[in-house]
């Protein structure tokens, strides 16, 4: 039982720390993507200013997905939710917009910066995510019969 405790505090903090982190990641992005590179911004190329605003955007849905994601993991933790719920489709972590390498090579320095942290924290928390759904046993032919029967009454 004890053991159990312990676990539920260990995931409660890291959960609380990497939404901490996501929460000034997102902050950061919004106030450099916003105002900070608006001069980094207008002294790239067309195309490059193309990128550059698709990078942000790919960076901020990065950060959107792990925002959801931990605050689903907090309504587990606080009752709200059970962790069979969580696993639903709707509630996983979505999936991080690919950016390329070479594209990142092209962006200015704090550009590059946050878009390497959110890759990065989109991938830890991918590990979790992944991790819950194998951690959980499968549901037996019965419980899935009546839980079929239980939605169409």
């Amino acid at each position: 039982m004890t053991g159990d405790v312990t676990e539920l505090r260990i995931h409660r903090k890291m959960i609380d720390s990497l939404y901490v982190e996501a929460m000034v990641l997102a902050d950061e992005a919004r106030g450099y993507f916003d105002q900070g590179a608006r001069v980094e911004r207008e002294a790239l190329d067309p195309l490059g200013r193309v990128t550059f605003s698709c990078e942000s955007l790919k960076v901020t849905t990065r950060l959107m997905h792990v925002i959801a994601w931990l605050l689903t993991q907090r309504a587990v933790d606080s009752g709200e939710l059970s962790p069979r719920d969580a696993l639903d489709p709707t509630r996983r972590l979505g999936d991080a917009p690919v950016t390329d390498a070479a594209v990142i090579e092209q962006m200015p320095a704090d550009a590059r910066a946050l878009i390497t942290a959110s890759i990065d924290l989109h991938r830890r928390v991918a590990h979790l995510d992944g991790a819950q759904s194998a951690s959980l046993p499968a549901d037996s032919p019965v419980q899935w019969m009546q839980a079929r029967l239980a939605m169409a009454f």
